[in-house]
């Protein structure tokens, strides 16, 4: 390769070095796919420069013994990737909030760098998850939301307000609903308050390509800024529609099996007649 193409390939003014405040990729880890630390290790060495973290997807490292989940976050670090805890810190509200604190000040200590809190799952008042995302931040580690776009029909606020002031909450409904307003300022308020980035969901947003909602996910890029975002790729297909319509600068959650993809993706130039380097990796775990 000559070293004008070489240069071309490697410097991209849309995705800088590392650290990246745009242009993430965030890997998922242990839970669909069991990794020995070798497998994670040989990852790190081949592609550690074009992934930006590493996510325990599901509550996996729950599962897994502490000095084992300390292993691999240490791994992780080696290769300057940040790591997540994924969505598992609902289970420890029903502990209590001296169980929450608790958890935060653990995950500090294995070494995670970003508490992730599933806002659905969590079911708890605007006040007190503008309260979890503060406590979470004073604990010295950064914390991601992640937002769905159907929300419990008694979460929408009924009658005039100003948006973030106290309501008596009402009793749980059966019934979701979508409502991308109060997804957005949600995520707003939770930015106000310290969080680092939103994490939208990709059931009923951008779940499968051919039913991307390029309405939904232009609104909230649109109001949260591209920088502030990260969207939930479930496969190459649905990366490959964000880099087309939101170029490299898109933050995107993949399988660790997409990474290479998604990184060829972000360094090409997808004009109407180009050809998908989808399913031509060379390396395909």
């Amino acid at each position: 390769m000559s070293a004008y193409r070489w240069k071309t390939f490697h410097e991209n003014e849309d995705r800088p070095e590392k650290p990246r405040r745009y242009g993430v990729t965030e890997m998922r880890g242990p839970h669909y796919t069991l990794f020995s630390q070798n497998v994670l290790q040989d990852i790190f060495e081949s592609m550690g420069h074009i992934v930006d973290g590493l996510k325990f997807a599901g509550g996996s490292y729950s599962l897994m013994p502490k000095s084992l989940v300390k292993e691999v976050i240490d791994v992780a670090h080696q290769h300057d990737v940040y790591v997540s805890t994924g969505d598992w810190a609902e289970n420890l509200l029903r502990k209590g909030p001296s169980a929450f604190k608790e958890y935060v000040e653990e995950c500090k200590s294995l070494g995670f760098d970003t508490v992730e809190l599933n806002v659905g799952a969590l079911g708890v008042a605007e006040e007190t998850l503008l309260r979890l995302v503060r406590l979470i931040k004073s604990g010295g580690l950064k914390v991601k939301p992640l937002f769905a776009v159907k929300v419990n029909k008694s979460d929408i606020p009924v009658g005039n307000r100003a948006f973030g002031a106290y309501v008596v909450p009402r009793p749980r409904s059966s019934e979701f609903v979508e409502d991308v307003d109060l997804l957005i300022r949600r995520a707003e308020r939770c930015l106000e308050a310290g969080a680092d980035m939103i994490m939208i969901e990709a059931d009923d947003v951008c779940k499968n390509a051919d039913s991307m909602r390029a309405d939904i996910i232009a609104k909230v890029i649109g109001r949260l800024g591209v920088e502030k975002t990260m969207f939930e790729a479930s496969n190459p297909r649905t990366s490959e529609w964000f880099i087309q319509q939101y170029g490299p600068r898109v933050n995107l959650f993949v399988d660790h099996s997409h990474v290479m993809d998604l990184e060829c993706l972000r360094g090409r130039n997808l004009g109407e007649n180009h050809a998908s380097v989808l399913g031509s990796s060379y390396f395909l775990l």
